[in-house]
């Protein structure tokens, strides 16, 4: 099928941002959602798809995953770009940032180079939006599975030259306490890149001076920062309840149900909301595949790590070092594990994702004019199908 030709989608439940609508057909023409209606609607159509029954939903957004399928995007080459888009598109992810880890000013700057090249051959799986690139000016005291070599202090030569390149970054992920952090944060948001906070030993009054310097997102919330901490008797808020308190932070939480268990994933939703929360997957390269071994990072000198238990651990399994999820997982976890309903927990991967990235308006819902980025899958959050931009990328014909 080509972008060029109509396709309507019948006999799904859809989810619009009203409810689900059951009896709706969703018109495509041209890669845009043409609208929703019943049998001769809008467009005429060379195609249709019967969803049997299945919901259709907007295309997932995921603004924060390493790797997928084998692949890493720290292994620096187009072969995991693509096998990482290729893999997430099988469990319904339409959209997403690839994100980098810890590196070197020269890895950083050659990852700008493969993603520049690779950008015009992305078409099979899902879409690049802009690089995430998180680290390497964290804390080191948080750097969890961050690689400590490569830990440091924002260095104004370094990421002004890596933001000449600013059309290929979406957003930096930094410790907001940092020396010379707000005026790396400045400076990004100058050059339109969103600027997130990560990785840090950051109290609350630091957190809201980085709220004001630009520090507009937490990323992954719980992991990699303070939450209460005591200091000679005193006690102090952290980053954690600086993100609940900053009524207009974002936040993105790893809704893999492991990261955070039901508690916490349900007092985020009930803080934050669905409109200020994102669901990453967060994902490392032993997503979609066997437990077992498996490497954090670039393959050739990455961390050593485990897959057990729907986790990623380090050797002696003292900590957990990333995660494996998918996108269906998500949603999976936030309705049948913390009670959400469906309708908001898509909404929190898929408009929310967009509005954070400012994409509100042409990606995160299933209105005119928008992209055709989506999903149909069934009760269980199982994939049966998913489209991009009016293609038809996969389809699961075993269900």
């Amino acid at each position: 099928m080509t972008k060029n030709s109509g396709l309507r989608i019948i006999n799904g439940k859809v989810i619009t941002p009203n409810g689900i609508v059951t009896g709706a057909d969703v018109f495509v023409r041209d890669g845009k959602i043409m609208g929703t209606g019943s049998l001769g609607g809008p467009v005429g159509s060379n195609r249709v798809i019967d969803a049997g029954g299945c919901y259709v939903s907007p295309g997932f957004i995921d603004i924060h995953v390493h790797g997928g399928g084998g692949h890493d995007f720290m292994d620096g080459h187009a072969a995991a770009f693509l096998g990482i888009a290729e893999t997430h598109v099988r469990y319904g992810t339409t959209a997403m940032l690839p994100t980098t880890l810890t590196g070197s000013k020269e890895e950083l700057l050659h990852i700008l180079d493969v993603y520049e090249q690779v950008l015009p051959r992305n078409v099979r799986g899902a879409q690049f939006l802009g690089l995430h690139l998180e680290g390497p000016y964290f804390a080191m005291n948080q750097r969890g599975a961050q690689d400590p070599r490569f830990i440091r202090n924002p260095d104004p030569a370094e990421y002004r030259e890596i933001l000449r390149r600013a059309h290929l970054v979406r957003r930096w992920s930094a410790a907001p306490e940092l020396p010379g952090a707000l005026e790396f944060a400045r400076y990004a948001r100058e050059k339109g890149v969103l600027v997130s906070l990560a990785h840090t030993d950051a109290i609350y009054e630091e957190v809201l001076e980085g709220w004001k310097n630009g520090y507009s997102l937490a990323t992954h919330l719980y992991s990699g920062m303070t939450g209460v901490s005591r200091r000679n008797a005193y006690r102090y808020a952290g980053a954690v309840e600086a993100a609940f308190l900053i009524g207009d932070m974002d936040v993105e939480i790893i809704a893999d149900g492991i990261h955070l268990p039901a508690p916490l994933l349900q007092l985020v939703y009930q803080i934050k909301g669905p409109a200020r929360t994102a669901l990453i997957t967060d994902a490392m390269r032993a997503a979609g595949m066997p437990e077992g071994e498996s490497v954090l990072g670039n393959i050739r000198n990455g961390m050593k790590v485990i897959v057990e238990d729907g986790v990623a651990k380090l050797p002696d399994r003292s900590a957990f070092a990333g995660s494996v999820a998918t996108a269906d997982r998500l949603v999976r976890t936030m309705v049948k594990t913390a009670g959400v309903p469906l309708v908001e927990a898509i909404q929190m991967i898929t408009t929310t994702p967009a509005v954070i990235l400012g994409l509100a308006g042409t990606k995160g819902a299933i209105l005119p004019g928008y992209d055709a980025d989506l999903v149909l899958f069934d009760g269980d959050i199982n994939v049966r199908a998913t489209m991009v931009k009016g293609d038809l990328v996969y389809e699961n014909t075993d269900l």
